[in-house]
């Protein structure tokens, strides 16, 4: 069986993978509402203009942490001959946002800045339920890049 880390990071398929998580990336802040979804919105804009590579940037640098996160989720899941990737990970909700949110704590406790951290933290709990969300088209995404593998 391959590994989401041999599935995501084939030299081949990379830059497409990198591509839809952008847009993922994307489509979920849209998507946000109420009063946290415009400040979401708002703050992701500026991001974005102050540095238009800042999501495929990170995607590269945390793209092999984040499958090697999900590894797990996904060994069960081929294991179980499951047939929809997001439908697995939106079952296990909590499991799943943290494993991969474990990857961004760890970047942010080894960042040198305090501020960063202190933002990172008072962020991370509307994060977690913003993962959560997110899963169902995390997974088939990876479904469909895992298809064009085998």
């Amino acid at each position: 069986m391959q590994t989401l880390n041999t599935i995501l990071l084939d030299p081949a398929r990379r830059p497409a993978v990198i591509a839809d998580l952008q847009t993922l990336v994307d489509q979920e802040v849209s998507e946000s509402g109420g009063v946290s979804g415009a400040l979401i919105k708002g703050g992701y804009a500026t991001a974005k203009k102050i540095k238009p590579n800042l999501v495929p940037s990170a995607v590269e640098k945390l793209l092999p942490d984040f499958a090697t996160a999900l590894q797990p989720f996904y060994a069960d899941y081929r294991a179980q001959g499951g047939r929809d990737f997001g439908a697995y990970l939106a079952s296990r909700p909590d499991q799943a946002a943290n494993a991969l949110l474990s990857v961004t704590d760890s970047k942010a406790q080894e960042s040198s800045s305090d501020g960063l951290r202190k933002a990172y933290s008072s962020m991370r709990p509307k994060g977690q339920k913003s993962v959560e969300a997110a899963l169902p088209r995390l997974g088939q995404l990876i479904d469909r890049h895992a298809s064009a593998a085998f």
